[in-house]
């Protein structure tokens, strides 16, 4: 299983990932995290970004997903490959060439799960600042996976608690061990 949290900068992705790696291990699901690979990127990102860096982004991203795929049945993913190209959109347009790639590569995510604009970005040294850009990215996002006809779990604004369980949810799995269950179930006597 391939799982993909999307969505702008600054709005949570990274940590989301690494909380549903814990309870799915918790699970007992042999799980590993693709992280965002734009930070690695030698080229300009950002609002500076140029088509070269987007490119170098998007086939990291990929080559990475494989490489984790070989070792993990389920692989959860910080961004997936359309985030990517929505910065490449933002920057330099759209480039039909690669869009036939993306929308078929977009199709190995089991789920994808988009989270919301909750907050302006902070600075961490890398990411961009700016809301008119973190909104103007999401604005394209959605409109790329509209056009691609993308399904995703939208995750709710106001409730950032529900937000794991909703993923753990629609991924079919419980929200805790079943374990836990029995050892509950310990302390209790059974009636006479």
């Amino acid at each position: 299983m391939k799982i993909a949290f999307i969505g702008t900068h600054g709005v949570g992705k990274t940590t989301l990932c690494f909380e549903l790696a814990a309870c799915l291990k918790r699970l007992d699901v042999g799980v590993d995290v693709v992280k965002e690979v734009a930070r690695k990127c030698p080229l300009p990102i950002n609002r500076e970004t140029t088509c070269d860096a987007q490119e170098w982004i998007l086939h990291t991203q990929v080559a990475q997903e494989i490489a984790t795929a070989q070792s993990y049945d389920t692989i959860v993913c910080d961004r997936a490959v359309v985030d990517n190209y929505a910065y490449m959109v933002h920057a330099v347009g759209r480039r039909d060439a690669l869009e036939t790639f993306i929308a078929a590569w977009m199709r190995t995510y089991n789920i994808l799960v988009h989270v919301p604009i909750v907050t302006p970005p902070s600075f961490d040294g890398t990411r961009d600042t700016s809301v008119v850009f973190q909104r103007r990215i999401d604005e394209i996002l959605r409109e790329l996976l509209d056009e691609m006809g993308l399904a995703r779990l939208e995750l709710d604004p106001g409730h950032r608690d529900t937000w794991i369980p909703a993923v753990l949810k629609a991924a079919g799995l419980p929200d805790h061990t079943p374990q836990l269950d029995l050892f509950n179930g310990l302390g209790e006597r059974s009636p006479r």
